[in-house]
């Protein structure tokens, strides 16, 4: 229940107005709230909430919005953009797409992003870390699985199952799923600081240890990738990291050190 502490609290801050995406109960309390605040409130709601928990909602004076069935369908619209905006600033297409995975959002949205910006011809490597690799266990396994418990550093990526729509556009796309050692990762978050200045968490040093430690340039020597003239690499995210949690962190064989950590450089490709 809100105080009068909350209330002025809630003034002092500035707010204007509560926002609020629920499948019912936490926007119920959310407008309840806000009532009690004396805010506007918007409450946006899935389409498989019942009518009458959306009526309850709206008889704390909240606006409703519904709006979609579930988290991923939103998730991935927002993903392709990503790749419908690259092609705006591109002059020409690239010859290789490489993300990191976790569940599967961010790969769906870029694989669904480039069918539709006509890219659907191009390769897309999926990156993991090992320990955290269910979508490479079950590429292997042929079905969606689950493993275990997440053992890499790459906590971001600590998915234990792939969502089964990330299966289906990796059966059914030009997908090469690929695993780097914590080590690599860690390693490319530091090089890509030194080359860019530009701080990323272990999750997105997946990604760019395609490139430093000469993941893609290994899959063209084994025919699985052709001529690289221009690689788009997803840099996914830097919020969970910081410079000391980089050069502390220890992968689990405890390879590495501050000496040792930048050792391995981008290999070319040609």
């Amino acid at each position: 229940m809100a105080t009068e502490i909350d209330k002025r609290n809630a003034v002092l801050k500035g707010c204007k107005r509560v926002v609020c995406a629920s499948g019912g109960n936490g926007g119920l309390a959310a407008a309840y709230a806000a009532r009690l605040l004396n805010l506007p409130a918007t409450i946006v709601l899935p389409t498989t909430t019942p009518d009458f928990m959306a009526q309850k909602i709206r008889d704390q004076e909240a606006t409703v919005e519904v709006q979609g069935s579930v988290w991923d369908e939103s998730n991935q619209e927002g993903h392709e953009s990503l790749i419908v905006e690259t092609k705006q600033q591109l002059p020409c297409p690239p010859d290789v797409v490489v993300a990191s995975v976790g569940g599967g959002g961010l790969l769906c949205g870029v694989i669904q992003g480039m069918q539709r910006v006509g890219w659907g011809h191009i390769p897309v490597v999926a990156m993991e870390t090992e320990g955290a690799d269910c979508l490479n266990v079950s590429l292997r396994e042929n079905k969606v699985a689950t493993i275990p418990a997440i053992t890499s550093v790459a906590k971001c990526l600590g998915a234990l199952t792939p969502c089964t729509k990330v299966f289906e556009l990796c059966q059914k796309n030009k997908v090469i799923s690929k695993l780097c050692t914590d080590k690599q990762a860690i390693n490319a978050c530091l090089k890509f600081a030194d080359d860019h200045r530009q701080l990323v968490e272990p999750a997105c040093g997946a990604s760019l240890a395609a490139v430093y430690s000469g993941i893609l340039k290994d899959l063209q020597t084994q025919g699985q990738l052709g001529e690289i003239k221009s690689a788009l690499i997803v840099v996914c995210g830097g919020s969970a990291v910081t410079l000391d949690a980089l050069t502390c962190s220890r992968a689990p064989e405890n390879v590495l050190n501050p000496v040792g950590i930048m050792a391995e450089s981008p290999a070319p490709i040609k």
